[in-house]
């Protein structure tokens, strides 16, 4: 390996570790509702931001890629915090718990919220103009004939968490 190709995956290493650890300080601070919350959040936002009409008058003007990336990612981040809000409001209260209580329960909802964030972000969203293609984590997340099962795995723990 040169060292282009190991500075290139500790960089997409340092952004799964941000995206995990971001998730269990909310989780910790905010309770494990607030992540289960976060997870319908980012499905809703998936949805909307595919099916959004309107992206050519949103991107007019820009040419630059990194500039529509950066656009398109902080767009995926509006919506994702609205229908987090929308969640919240919907779902039931917080659990009655301690910030370090039911810890394994936490870590694992903090991974599922990862893998959401890292699948849509090789899948769906366009990182991939930020990070550069090809590392390790990219041929664990972006394959297409795994977005489905990386898709359906949140939503069959979540019952169980």
């Amino acid at each position: 390996m040169d060292t282009a190709t190991i500075l290139h995956f500790l960089s997409e290493f340092a952004y799964l570790l941000v995206v995990f650890f971001a998730f269990l300080s909310l989780t910790i601070i905010f309770g494990r509702q607030m992540v289960i919350n976060i997870i319908f959040g980012l499905y809703l936002a998936l949805l909307i931001t595919i099916q959004f009409p309107y992206y050519d008058k949103v991107l007019n003007g820009l040419e630059n890629t990194v500039a529509i990336a950066i656009t398109k990612l902080a767009f995926f981040a509006v919506v994702t915090v609205l229908t987090t809000l929308l969640f919240k409001r919907l779902m039931p209260e917080e659990y009655d718990e301690n910030k370090f209580e039911s810890f394994g329960k936490k870590i694992l909802l903090a991974v599922l919220a990862t893998v959401l964030v890292m699948i849509f972000s090789f899948n769906v969203l366009p990182v991939t103009e930020l990070l550069t293609p090809g590392t390790p984590i990219q041929s664990l997340f972006a394959p297409q004939e795994f977005f489905f099962w990386w898709l359906l795995l949140p939503l069959l723990l979540l019952p169980f968490l």
